[in-house]
């Protein structure tokens, strides 16, 4: 009995390494505001031509020189949303995954699509106005594929998080384990390369190559956090940093409108990206628990949603009548974290409350 159980254990797969018991990261909270921050400057101060006459990085020729590479707190996005969706989906039914993700995406949504689409009726402004049927169709957060105009520009990354989404409901079907989600993130960067020549077509839209790399890491850095590092998630990390740039840099030289910006940046901020999360899924910044952090994130969604045109709109109304540049961005940035504040606290957290336990 001794020599065949000795002989079963030699034959027996290796185990996955053992989860670590963690607590909640609360500087993941900071980190999503601080995102969402760079795209308002990069939208306030670096891209909104039309909201004061002339292109916004000659109306703030120096704080556009940094904030010019703003729009990459996207990608920062991405790689936290790979990070969260793993760790939020361990060990729940398909049925809970997919309730979470709705009551969590849609009642801010609705809101920001409707106060948006109000905003741009009432103040006058050079912005063209959707049709009634188009705004209803942007309520399903489905208007890309429909190929129906967003209400606003902003939206698209939600699509982006949907499709990545979809790949991981098969995951969370099958059972989500640590040998499954390591072949997820290399069965979607096999699938990235192969796609990646290829011209536009569902396949390409369903895996994203121009942004998974991000979502690959994300989750390969929660594998970190909850199994601890080792040299394979290291390597899927390292890889995805790399393969990464090409796009990246891609996507920078055909913003002809943030004007004549050196490109080397954009592989630094996308370094310090990876470099700050490789923190965060070793546990070196977990002792960070600041009571405001919770809050901050609270604020992040909403004022994603919220601030592009509306805040262009209040800059083409205000800009003309003599207002400061500065005072607009100051003030509207401002009122656009309390509005935040305020749509999380009477619509997000009461109709996400409601439509849970609907849905379950």
């Amino acid at each position: 009995m001794d020599r065949e159980a000795g002989q079963e254990l030699r034959a027996a797969p290796p185990e996955a390494p053992r989860p670590r018991k963690r607590g909640r990261l609360y500087v993941l909270d900071g980190l999503r505001l601080g995102a969402a921050l760079m795209v308002v400057a990069f939208h306030y101060t670096a891209l909104g031509a039309e909201a004061w006459d002339r292109p916004a990085w000659t109306v703030f020729p120096e704080v556009s020189r940094f904030t010019s590479y703003g729009y990459l707190g996207v990608q920062l996005f991405f790689v936290i949303s790979g990070f969260v969706i793993c760790m939020s989906a361990w060990g729940r039914p398909l049925k809970a995954f997919f309730v979470s993700r709705v009551v969590r995406l849609y009642p801010a949504y609705w809101f920001a699509v409707v106060a948006t689409t109000v905003t741009l009726a009432v103040v006058p402004g050079e912005r063209q106005r959707l049709p009634w049927y188009d705004v209803l169709t942007n309520l399903t957060m489905l208007q890309e594929p429909l190929g129906v105009r967003p209400v606003d520009a902003v939206y698209w990354t939600l699509f982006a998080e949907i499709r990545f989404y979809l790949l991981f409901t098969v995951l969370v079907w099958i059972g989500l384990t640590y040998q499954r989600v390591v072949l997820f993130c290399c069965v979607w960067a096999a699938a990235t390369l192969l796609v990646s020549g290829a011209g536009p077509g569902p396949l390409r839209m369903l895996v994203m190559p121009e942004y998974s790399w991000f979502f690959i890491a994300g989750t390969a850095f929660y594998l970190m956090y909850r199994f601890r590092p080792n040299l394979l998630l290291f390597g899927i990390v390292g890889f995805s940093f790399c393969a990464s740039l090409a796009p990246s840099l891609d996507t920078f030289r055909a913003m002809n409108h943030v004007g004549e910006q050196a490109s080397w940046p954009v592989i630094v901020v996308i370094a310090v990206i990876f470099g700050v999360m490789a923190l965060v899924a070793t546990g070196k910044l977990s002792g960070a628990r600041w009571r405001w952090l919770p809050v901050a994130g609270a604020l992040t969604y909403p004022l994603y949603l919220l601030h592009e045109f509306i805040g262009w709109e209040i800059f083409g109304h205000f800009s003309p009548r003599g207002v400061h540049p500065w005072v607009l961005v100051g003030a509207t940035t401002a009122g656009m974290l309390v509005l935040s504040y305020l749509v999380y606290r009477l619509v997000e957290t009461p109709l996400s409350r409601y439509l849970k336990r609907r849905l379950a």
